[in-house]
């Protein structure tokens, strides 16, 4: 594309839109490639973070989205008189690490994993819009799959479910590798043993 600053282009786009905007439609637009794009996000994100400014760009999934700087929130509160946000319960955040780290799943192995009904939590969790179908398992009675949604990542400041934290290992796993190790020396020691046959 001729005579067209690319970086101010993308910020402009960006800037219109309010929400994400796949990286995709970008490169579509301005005719150039995807990389390159991410190239030209980069340094207007670096323009923003070395000038000091109260705008940034943040990465969601394959997509990105121009933003407020978290450090000027409360100001922002003020002038559009927003509330705080009610922070999510124990049970809200205990399903929604289920569904973040096994997604897609179903309702029902939410619950197989907790031990209690999660209904009210996965609507809850759906109306605040960090959890959404996203299709059906095809089994009897085609149970709906959840996963987590864009916001979930704009929430948690992440750019994909790839930056989530590893899970600990448990005992249960570390008792089964240990007897994952020790399963083909025992196996070995069976194969010396003679059979009846013999």
């Amino acid at each position: 594309m001729d005579n067209i600053n690319i970086s101010a282009a993308i910020e402009a786009i960006l800037f219109s839109n309010g929400a994400s905007v796949e990286i995709s439609r970008i490169a579509q637009a301005l005719e150039i490639t995807e990389k390159q794009v991410e190239q030209h996000i980069s340094a207007l994100i670096d323009d923003y973070t070395n000038a000091d400014r109260g705008i940034t760009i943040i990465q969601l999934g394959s997509a990105y989205q121009m933003v407020a700087c978290k450090d000027y929130a409360p100001q922002i509160r003020t002038v559009m008189d927003l509330r705080r946000n009610t922070p999510l319960s124990q049970a809200a955040l205990e399903v929604l690490a289920v569904v973040a780290y096994n997604q897609p799943v179903t309702k029902a192995f939410v619950e197989q994993v907790r031990g209690v009904d999660c209904s009210g939590v996965l609507g809850s969790l759906t109306s605040k819009d960090l959890v959404e179908e996203k299709g059906r398992l095809e089994l009897p009675g085609r149970p709906l799959l959840y996963g987590t949604t864009e916001n979930f990542l704009r929430c948690f400041n992440i750019s994909s479910l790839d930056e989530l934290p590893p899970l600990p290992e448990s005992d249960d796993d570390k008792s089964e590798e240990q007897s994952n190790e020790d399963k083909p020396q025992q196996l070995d020691i069976l194969a010396e043993q003679p059979t009846d046959e013999e």
